[in-house]
């Protein structure tokens, strides 16, 4: 099967993650560089929306642009409690979660080197 015409690499497909997320002004965007420290995924991605309905908002439009625009099914897992939306987009794994389910999990403190100030996307 040929690939398709805009197969993105992991590099642009992190950034084109980064710019659906701020488009749809996600907040707190970290980015996480997995390459070398683990096989899921070259990068993760975490971010937050204020509210339930604007983490499945963010979650359902970055599937939907992928998909449109690059061909790339991905799977969400979720979307319905819109707590906490895992999207896994192969070489990208974005985490969109409310602010205080993002605080208890603290999810890019297991990922990031210790002292880090953070990878963020700007």
């Amino acid at each position: 099967m040929a690939p398709h015409p805009d197969t993105l690499n992991s590099d642009q497909l992190i950034e084109r993650v980064i710019a659906s997320l701020e488009d749809d002004k996600a907040e707190d965007i970290v980015r996480i560089d997995l390459r070398g420290k683990s096989s899921i995924a070259d990068w993760m991605v975490v971010a937050s929306g204020r509210s339930s309905r604007q983490v499945a908002a963010i979650s359902e439009k970055l599937v939907e642009r992928l998909k449109q625009e690059h061909g790339i099914g991905c799977k969400v897992e979720g979307k319905d409690a819109g707590d906490w939306v895992l999207i896994d987009a192969g070489d990208v794994i974005v985490h969109v979660f409310r602010p205080e389910v993002r605080d208890f999990y603290q999810l890019e403190k297991m990922w990031m080197p210790a002292g880090s100030a953070g990878a963020a996307a700007q």
